[in-house]
């Protein structure tokens, strides 16, 4: 119960929240068409990345880039890549236990990894949760969201592209890496999620991909974090209280900017972004804000939760110690890096 708690503390923190705060409103909190899309899309993609993952379909895809020449560039083009696709915590879910059979280097790698996962998911409305969120909230067009943020995302590529370079780790010497199975109907559910994302796909037919993932694997939707659902959707709920008592508008892009970065750095991005978002029209300071703030402290964002998570889980003390320093390092020039980028491209 005491692990549940620590577990779900955005979950109960947001429950606590509605239950004093819909008193004082006198009525009950209501969810908007768009909350409603942002749960049933993301319900639909964790769905369709759970059967892929189960089928071992990103364990496979990751264990093919251990070859001896070039691992570090491929490994981060890689997770940057499939964090961009099918979110960040997938991506490292992925390609981690591969960094953990290496013999030199694992430390580096890992961090490398977390940062790359970060970088690629913000580049894409569904790499991460906020960003699902933010794009459906402010309706936006594809093109323009992800031109608006990928300064952000493109220019972390090339020096984490020259540190995987420059680490040269060699591979474990492991067996033949095991055949890259069939992802089938599990991956035509992932596509048509994506294809409704992107409004290229009506909205009465995305009921087919949970269709083809329950045809993939029936066990699969039993499976997805159903905890981060529920925070989401208490976090509607209270921010909808919270609209009704405190009608107030946040103003100017750089404020909204720097109280999204600081704020994730503490609550996560994901509560974040649904927080601030009904209080302010400067969408792509808070996208900016969300996915920067991603960055940082390990509550910043869940992938690097993720990350600290199965790395010392599977690592040794000294590994331990160097992949915290790195985290460390390597983070907090990250979020320098991001605050500056945003300095630079904003208007």
């Amino acid at each position: 119960m005491r692990r549940w708690a620590v577990e779900n503390v955005l979950l109960l923190a947001a429950g606590a929240g509605i239950l004093l705060t819909t008193p004082l409103r006198g009525g009950l909190p209501r969810f908007t068409e768009d909350e409603l899309y942002s749960l049933y899309f993301l319900w639909l993609l964790m769905g369709a990345v759970k059967a892929l993952e189960r089928k071992g379909f990103f364990t496979a895809l990751a264990r093919r880039l251990e070859t001896r020449r070039g691992l570090g560039p491929k490994l981060v083009l890689g997770t940057f890549a499939l964090a961009a696709l099918v979110t960040n915590d997938v991506a490292l879910l992925a390609t981690l236990p591969l960094v953990l059979a290496l013999r030199g280097r694992r430390s580096e790698l890992a961090v490398l990894a977390v940062l790359a996962a970060n970088a690629g998911s913000a580049l894409t409305p569904f790499g991460n949760p906020q960003n699902l969120y933010l794009y459906l909230h402010y309706r936006l067009d594809p093109l323009a969201f992800v031109a608006a943020i990928l300064p952000l995302s493109a220019a972390f590529l090339p020096f984490l592209l020259a540190a995987g370079w420059a680490l040269g780790p060699k591979a474990a010497q492991a067996a033949p890496p095991p055949p890259l199975a069939a992802p089938g109907a599990a991956l035509a559910a992932l596509l048509l999620t994506l294809a409704g994302v992107l409004r290229l796909l009506p909205l009465s037919l995305t009921p087919i991909a949970a269709l083809l993932v329950l045809l993939a694997d029936r066990r699969a939707f039993w499976a997805i974090d159903y905890g981060l659902l529920l925070t989401l959707a208490g976090f509607f709920l209270l921010v909808d209280n919270l609209e009704a008592l405190l009608p107030v508008r946040l103003a100017g892009e750089h404020g909204v900017f720097l109280l999204a970065l600081a704020l994730s750095q503490v609550l996560s991005n994901v509560p974040t972004a649904v927080f601030l978002a009904p209080f302010t029209d400067h969408w792509r300071a808070l996208l900016w804000g969300v996915n920067a703030g991603g960055f940082g402290t390990p509550l910043a964002s869940l992938a690097n939760l993720i990350g600290l998570r199965l790395f010392l889980a599977g690592a040794g003390p000294s590994d331990r110690r160097r992949f915290l320093l790195g985290y460390a390092i390597g983070e907090t020039l990250a979020l320098l890096l991001a605050i500056a980028l945003f300095l630079a491209f904003s208007p």
